[in-house]
C-alpha cells in the first residue's frame, strides 16, 4: 500500500531564494513518505507583488516558507496567509511544528538528516557539468539524458538560464535555433521537456547591438539588422508553434524569472523533481 502523502510547498524569499529553498529542504527531510511540489517566488520585494503571489499559493494550496526582511512587506504577506488561513513558516520560526501539523506526522526525530543534502552537491556537478557540456548546441550527443531542452534563437538568454536550472540540480541542454538550418530531431525523445525562448525582435537586435560593440566588430549584417532580426524571429516562432512546444516570452523577465517559468512548464508536463 502507498502511504505517501502529497505537499505543495511554496518558497517566498526577497532575494534569489536559495535560503529559504535550503531550509525547507532541511525540514521536510525529516517526514518520510512525502511527495513534495515546489514553487519559487523569488525577488519579492513590494507589497504590490503578494496578491498575485497568493491567488498562485491558492491554486494549489499548501505549506509557505518566507524570508522576507523588509518589516512592512513580512507584515503584508503574514496578513494575506493568515487571512487566506494558509500555514507558513517563516524561517526563523518553528518550522517543524508547522509542518508537523500541517502533514498531521511526527518527525522522524533522526538527527543529522540534513547532511544527506550534501549527496545532492555531486548531483549539481553532475548537472552542470551535462550543462556545460550542451551549451549552445556543442554537443548533441545524449540528449535523451537531459531533464530540460531549451531552444530558441542566439542571445535568448539560453546559456545563463542553463545554468541556473542546472545549479538547481537539472540537466539541460540549449539548442539554437537558426532560420533554413534544421535542429536535431527532439520530437523523438521521450524523457526532455522542450521549452523555447523567444524575445522581442527589436529588444534582440539591441541586445546583439550591443554584444558586437562590446567586441569592437562594429558589423552591420543580418544578425542585427532588425528587418532582418523581425524576420528570423518570425520564422523561429512558426518553426515553434509546429511543434507544439511551449514558447516563454523572455523580454522582461530576469534570468531568475525565466527559470522558474521554465520549471513550471516542465513540471507541467511531467518533470518530476522533489524537494529533498
Amino acid at each position: 500500500m502507498d502511504n505517501t502523502r502529497k505537499l505543495a510547498v511554496h518558497l517566498i524569499s526577497d532575494s534569489t531564494g536559495e535560503t529559504v529553498a535550503a531550509v525547507a529542504r532541511a525540514t521536510l527531510v525529516q517526514f518520510a513518505d512525502v511527495e513534495t511540489e515546489e514553487h519559487t517566488y523569488p525577488f519579492t520585494t513590494h507589497s504590490d507583488q503578494v496578491a498575485p503571489i497568493l491567488e498562485r499559493i491558492t491554486a494549489s494550496p499548501g505549506v509557505v516558507f518566507f524570508t522576507i526582511v523588509e518589516k512592512d512587506l513580512r507584515q503584508s504577506l503574514v496578513f494575506a496567509l493568515q487571512e487566506h488561513s494558509l500555514p507558513y513558516v517563516d524561517v526563523l520560526g518553528p518550522g517543524m511544528q508547522v509542518l508537523s501539523g500541517t502533514l498531521n506526522l511526527a518527525a522522524t526525530g533522526r538527527p543529522g538528516l540534513q547532511h544527506s543534502l550534501d549527496a545532492n552537491y555531486f548531483s549539481r556537478i553532475d548537472a552542470m557539468q551535462y550543462t556545460l557540456a550542451h551549451d549552445d548546441g556543442q554537443s548533441l550527443r545524449n540528449l535523451a539524458q537531459a531533464d530540460i531542452i531549451l531552444v530558441g534563437v542566439s542571445r535568448t538568454s539560453k546559456t545563463p538560464t542553463s545554468m541556473y536550472l542546472a545549479n538547481r540540480g537539472y540537466r539541460v541542454a540549449n539548442v539554437p535555433l537558426v532560420p533554413n538550418i534544421p535542429p536535431p530531431d527532439l520530437d523523438s525523445l521521450e524523457r526532455p521537456v522542450v521549452v523555447a525562448l523567444t524575445v522581442d525582435p527589436e529588444r534582440l537586435a539591441e541586445i546583439r547591438r550591443h554584444r558586437l560593440r562590446e567586441f569592437s566588430t562594429g558589423a552591420q549584417n543580418e544578425y542585427i539588422d532588425y528587418e532582418a532580426v523581425h524576420e528570423e524571429v518570425r520564422q523561429i516562432e512558426r518553426y515553434i508553434r509546429e511543434r507544439g512546444w511551449p514558447m516563454l516570452d523572455v523580454t522582461r523577465r530576469s534570468i531568475e524569472e525565466t527559470a522558474a517559468a521554465v520549471l513550471d512548464i516542465a513540471r507541467k508536463r511531467g518533470l518530476k523533481r522533489h524537494v529533498s
